[in-house]
Protein backbone atom coordinates (compact mmCIF):
# COMPACT_ATOMS: atom_id res chain seq x y z
CA UNK A 1 0.00 0.00 0.00
CA UNK A 2 1.34 3.35 -0.68
CA UNK A 3 1.05 6.54 1.23
CA UNK A 4 -0.90 9.47 0.40
CA UNK A 5 -0.35 12.79 -1.39
CA UNK A 6 -3.63 13.79 0.68
CA UNK A 7 -2.47 12.74 4.05
CA UNK A 8 1.11 12.62 3.23
CA UNK A 9 1.54 9.65 5.50
CA UNK A 10 3.11 5.80 5.02
CA UNK A 11 0.79 4.06 5.77
CA UNK A 12 -1.32 0.56 5.11
CA UNK A 13 -4.99 2.12 5.51
CA UNK A 14 -7.07 2.04 2.19
CA UNK A 15 -7.91 5.83 2.34
CA UNK A 16 -4.48 6.47 0.75
CA UNK A 17 -4.34 8.75 -2.02
CA UNK A 18 -1.94 6.24 -4.26
CA UNK A 19 -4.00 3.38 -4.14
CA UNK A 20 -5.22 1.29 -6.93
CA UNK A 21 -9.04 1.80 -8.04
CA UNK A 22 -8.72 4.34 -5.84
CA UNK A 23 -11.47 7.15 -6.99
CA UNK A 24 -9.07 10.11 -5.83
CA UNK A 25 -6.09 9.17 -7.10
CA UNK A 26 -7.48 8.71 -10.53
CA UNK A 27 -8.19 12.44 -10.66
CA UNK A 28 -4.57 12.91 -10.10
CA UNK A 29 -2.34 14.21 -13.50
CA UNK A 30 1.36 13.23 -14.31
CA UNK A 31 3.70 13.93 -17.38
CA UNK A 32 6.25 11.79 -18.44
CA UNK A 33 9.04 13.59 -20.83
CA UNK A 34 9.86 10.54 -23.43
CA UNK A 35 7.30 8.43 -22.64
CA UNK A 36 6.85 6.92 -25.80
CA UNK A 37 10.29 4.40 -24.94
CA UNK A 38 12.52 2.96 -22.65
CA UNK A 39 12.54 4.25 -19.03
CA UNK A 40 9.77 6.57 -19.90
CA UNK A 41 7.51 3.83 -21.36
CA UNK A 42 7.79 1.88 -17.90
CA UNK A 43 6.90 5.25 -15.93
CA UNK A 44 4.05 5.57 -17.93
CA UNK A 45 2.55 2.38 -17.80
CA UNK A 46 3.04 2.11 -14.21
CA UNK A 47 1.33 5.08 -13.54
CA UNK A 48 -1.37 4.76 -15.47
CA UNK A 49 -1.74 1.10 -13.48
CA UNK A 50 -2.03 3.03 -10.71
CA UNK A 51 -5.00 4.57 -11.92
CA UNK A 52 -3.29 8.35 -12.83
CA UNK A 53 -4.21 10.38 -15.86
CA UNK A 54 -1.11 10.02 -17.85
CA UNK A 55 0.13 12.40 -20.37
CA UNK A 56 2.49 10.53 -22.66
CA UNK A 57 5.15 13.17 -24.07
CA UNK A 58 7.19 12.34 -26.43
CA UNK A 59 8.84 13.64 -30.21
CA UNK A 60 7.48 9.81 -31.07
CA UNK A 61 4.27 10.83 -32.24
CA UNK A 62 3.96 7.47 -33.66
CA UNK A 63 5.08 5.00 -30.63
CA UNK A 64 3.99 7.91 -28.34
CA UNK A 65 -0.04 7.72 -29.88
CA UNK A 66 0.63 3.76 -30.05
CA UNK A 67 1.00 3.78 -26.53
CA UNK A 68 -1.88 6.00 -25.24
CA UNK A 69 -4.10 4.31 -26.98
CA UNK A 70 -2.99 1.15 -25.87
CA UNK A 71 -3.43 2.41 -22.28
CA UNK A 72 -6.66 3.78 -22.98
CA UNK A 73 -8.82 5.92 -20.58
CA UNK A 74 -6.47 8.24 -18.50
CA UNK A 75 -3.73 8.23 -21.00
CA UNK A 76 -3.18 10.69 -23.64
CA UNK A 77 0.01 11.66 -25.96
CA UNK A 78 0.98 15.34 -26.46
CA UNK A 79 3.94 15.83 -28.76
CA UNK A 80 6.67 17.73 -27.26
CA UNK A 81 10.61 18.34 -27.90
CA UNK A 82 11.33 19.18 -24.57
CA UNK A 83 14.24 22.10 -25.78
CA UNK A 84 10.76 23.71 -27.36
CA UNK A 85 9.27 25.74 -24.86
CA UNK A 86 5.97 26.44 -26.44
CA UNK A 87 5.29 22.17 -27.01
CA UNK A 88 6.09 21.71 -23.24
CA UNK A 89 4.20 24.49 -22.45
CA UNK A 90 1.62 22.86 -24.23
CA UNK A 91 1.93 19.50 -22.99
CA UNK A 92 1.79 20.21 -19.43
CA UNK A 93 -1.61 22.79 -19.82
CA UNK A 94 -3.19 19.33 -20.81
CA UNK A 95 -2.02 17.13 -18.18
CA UNK A 96 -3.16 19.66 -16.01
CA UNK A 97 -6.64 18.82 -17.07
CA UNK A 98 -6.72 16.23 -14.99
CA UNK A 99 -9.48 16.38 -12.56
CA UNK A 100 -6.81 17.31 -9.12
CA UNK A 101 -4.61 18.84 -11.85
CA UNK A 102 -1.01 17.73 -12.40
CA UNK A 103 0.63 16.43 -9.75
CA UNK A 104 3.33 14.12 -11.34
CA UNK A 105 6.70 15.29 -13.70
CA UNK A 106 8.86 12.53 -14.67
CA UNK A 107 11.67 14.20 -16.86
CA UNK A 108 13.37 10.64 -18.89
CA UNK A 109 13.64 12.57 -22.18
CA UNK A 110 17.06 11.92 -23.02
CA UNK A 111 20.56 11.36 -25.91
CA UNK A 112 24.29 10.48 -25.61
CA UNK A 113 26.74 10.88 -27.92
CA UNK A 114 30.29 9.17 -28.32
CA UNK A 115 32.82 11.91 -28.59
CA UNK A 116 36.45 12.59 -26.95
CA UNK A 117 37.26 15.73 -25.93
CA UNK A 118 40.07 16.12 -28.38
CA UNK A 119 41.98 13.20 -30.39
CA UNK A 120 42.66 12.04 -33.60
CA UNK A 121 39.70 13.84 -35.77
CA UNK A 122 40.38 16.71 -33.91
CA UNK A 123 38.36 18.96 -31.10
CA UNK A 124 34.73 17.58 -29.95
CA UNK A 125 32.41 19.20 -32.04
CA UNK A 126 30.53 22.35 -30.56
CA UNK A 127 27.09 21.74 -32.05
CA UNK A 128 27.22 17.97 -30.79
CA UNK A 129 27.97 19.46 -27.27
CA UNK A 130 25.31 22.01 -27.38
CA UNK A 131 22.72 19.43 -28.41
CA UNK A 132 23.20 16.93 -26.15
CA UNK A 133 23.15 19.61 -23.21
CA UNK A 134 20.04 21.39 -24.49
CA UNK A 135 18.21 17.83 -24.73
CA UNK A 136 19.27 16.32 -21.61
CA UNK A 137 19.63 19.61 -19.04
CA UNK A 138 18.01 21.66 -20.50
CA UNK A 139 15.10 20.05 -21.29
CA UNK A 140 14.93 18.52 -17.84
CA UNK A 141 14.61 22.08 -16.64
CA UNK A 142 12.07 22.74 -19.08
CA UNK A 143 9.94 20.56 -17.76
CA UNK A 144 10.93 20.91 -14.33
CA UNK A 145 9.87 24.79 -13.95
CA UNK A 146 6.52 24.66 -16.63
CA UNK A 147 5.56 21.99 -14.50
CA UNK A 148 6.44 23.53 -10.66
CA UNK A 149 4.67 26.70 -12.01
CA UNK A 150 1.27 24.61 -12.80
CA UNK A 151 1.25 22.38 -9.53
CA UNK A 152 1.93 25.93 -7.65
CA UNK A 153 -1.87 26.39 -8.75
CA UNK A 154 -2.92 22.90 -7.11
CA UNK A 155 -4.64 22.97 -3.59
CA UNK A 156 -2.48 21.57 -0.96
CA UNK A 157 -2.80 18.18 0.49
CA UNK A 158 -3.01 18.02 4.57
CA UNK A 159 0.57 18.02 4.46
CA UNK A 160 0.74 20.90 2.31
CA UNK A 161 1.96 19.09 -0.66
CA UNK A 162 1.40 20.21 -4.06
CA UNK A 163 3.02 17.58 -6.48
CA UNK A 164 6.54 16.17 -7.12
CA UNK A 165 9.10 16.76 -9.87
CA UNK A 166 11.51 14.05 -10.66
CA UNK A 167 14.14 14.29 -13.31
CA UNK A 168 16.85 11.47 -14.53
CA UNK A 169 20.42 11.55 -14.44
CA UNK A 170 23.17 8.97 -14.91
CA UNK A 171 26.23 7.35 -12.86
CA UNK A 172 27.52 8.85 -15.68
CA UNK A 173 27.26 12.45 -13.37
CA UNK A 174 29.84 10.81 -11.04
CA UNK A 175 31.68 7.73 -13.25
CA UNK A 176 31.97 9.08 -16.81
CA UNK A 177 33.97 7.50 -19.09
CA UNK A 178 35.97 8.23 -22.16
CA UNK A 179 33.96 9.47 -25.11
CA UNK A 180 30.85 10.54 -22.27
CA UNK A 181 32.45 14.32 -21.86
CA UNK A 182 29.09 15.54 -23.42
CA UNK A 183 26.50 13.14 -21.25
CA UNK A 184 28.76 13.32 -18.34
CA UNK A 185 28.24 16.90 -17.95
CA UNK A 186 24.59 17.18 -18.67
CA UNK A 187 23.38 14.62 -16.25
CA UNK A 188 26.07 15.72 -13.57
CA UNK A 189 24.08 19.46 -14.02
CA UNK A 190 20.65 17.46 -13.48
CA UNK A 191 22.12 16.18 -10.18
CA UNK A 192 23.43 19.07 -8.94
CA UNK A 193 20.36 21.66 -10.05
CA UNK A 194 18.12 18.96 -7.93
CA UNK A 195 18.99 20.90 -4.61
CA UNK A 196 18.38 23.82 -5.07
CA UNK A 197 15.36 23.38 -7.09
CA UNK A 198 13.73 21.48 -4.19
CA UNK A 199 14.93 24.72 -1.68
CA UNK A 200 13.29 27.10 -4.65
CA UNK A 201 10.17 24.82 -4.37
CA UNK A 202 9.95 23.77 -0.97
CA UNK A 203 7.61 27.06 0.14
CA UNK A 204 5.56 26.03 -2.49
CA UNK A 205 4.76 22.14 -0.88
CA UNK A 206 6.92 20.79 -4.47
CA UNK A 207 9.57 18.16 -4.43
CA UNK A 208 12.00 17.46 -6.87
CA UNK A 209 13.94 14.25 -6.63
CA UNK A 210 16.02 12.96 -9.06
CA UNK A 211 16.69 9.15 -9.76
CA UNK A 212 20.49 8.44 -11.59
CA UNK A 213 20.34 5.05 -13.01
CA UNK A 214 23.43 2.56 -14.24
CA UNK A 215 23.15 0.03 -17.22
CA UNK A 216 19.48 -0.62 -17.59
CA UNK A 217 17.94 -2.47 -20.45
CA UNK A 218 16.79 0.27 -23.04
CA UNK A 219 16.61 0.79 -26.69
CA UNK A 220 20.20 2.48 -26.16
CA UNK A 221 21.61 -1.00 -25.60
CA UNK A 222 19.26 -2.75 -27.42
CA UNK A 223 20.92 -3.12 -30.71
CA UNK A 224 24.05 -4.51 -28.84
CA UNK A 225 25.02 -8.34 -29.84
CA UNK A 226 23.89 -10.36 -26.71
CA UNK A 227 27.20 -11.31 -25.76
CA UNK A 228 28.16 -7.53 -25.26
CA UNK A 229 24.78 -7.08 -23.07
CA UNK A 230 25.83 -9.98 -21.08
CA UNK A 231 29.07 -8.38 -20.46
CA UNK A 232 27.92 -4.96 -19.47
CA UNK A 233 25.24 -6.87 -16.97
CA UNK A 234 28.13 -8.67 -15.45
CA UNK A 235 30.08 -5.63 -14.88
CA UNK A 236 27.23 -4.59 -11.75
CA UNK A 237 28.50 -6.12 -8.39
CA UNK A 238 24.71 -7.38 -7.97
CA UNK A 239 22.31 -8.18 -9.28
CA UNK A 240 24.51 -9.18 -11.92
CA UNK A 241 22.66 -7.58 -15.31
CA UNK A 242 21.46 -5.28 -16.76
CA UNK A 243 18.36 -3.03 -14.95
CA UNK A 244 14.72 -3.44 -16.24
CA UNK A 245 13.20 0.07 -17.10
CA UNK A 246 10.39 -1.90 -14.71
CA UNK A 247 12.97 -1.47 -11.65
CA UNK A 248 12.92 2.08 -12.17
CA UNK A 249 9.57 2.76 -12.49
CA UNK A 250 8.89 1.61 -8.92
CA UNK A 251 11.62 3.65 -7.99
CA UNK A 252 9.65 6.47 -9.30
CA UNK A 253 6.55 5.39 -7.86
CA UNK A 254 8.11 4.91 -4.39
CA UNK A 255 9.40 8.63 -4.59
CA UNK A 256 6.12 9.83 -6.21
CA UNK A 257 4.64 8.25 -2.47
CA UNK A 258 7.29 9.04 -0.10
CA UNK A 259 7.12 12.51 0.72
CA UNK A 260 10.06 12.51 2.97
CA UNK A 261 12.05 12.26 -0.20
CA UNK A 262 13.10 15.70 -1.34
CA UNK A 263 16.22 17.60 -2.86
CA UNK A 264 17.81 13.81 -3.29
CA UNK A 265 19.97 12.14 -6.28
CA UNK A 266 19.10 8.74 -6.08
CA UNK A 267 21.59 6.34 -7.63
CA UNK A 268 20.10 3.02 -9.14
CA UNK A 269 22.94 0.70 -10.04
CA UNK A 270 23.14 -1.94 -8.17
CA UNK A 271 26.53 -0.52 -6.83
CA UNK A 272 28.15 -0.47 -10.22
CA UNK A 273 31.41 2.22 -10.58
CA UNK A 274 31.91 2.36 -13.96
CA UNK A 275 35.97 2.18 -14.77
CA UNK A 276 37.30 4.82 -17.17
CA UNK A 277 36.44 2.93 -20.65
Amino acid sequence: MLPSLVTGRLSPLRATYLQPASRRLRRVGAIVSGGASGLGEAVVRRLHAEGLHVTVADRDQERGTRLAEELGERAEFAAADVTDEAQVAAAVRSAAHAPDGLRVSVACAGIGTAEKTAGRDGPHELASFERVVAVNLVGSFNLLRLAADAMRANEPTASGQRGVCLSTASIAAYDGQMGQVAYAASKGAIASMTLPAARDLAGEGIRVVTIAPGLFDTPLLAGLPEKARETLGAMVPFPPRLGRPEEFAELALHVVANEMINGEVIRLDGALRMPPR
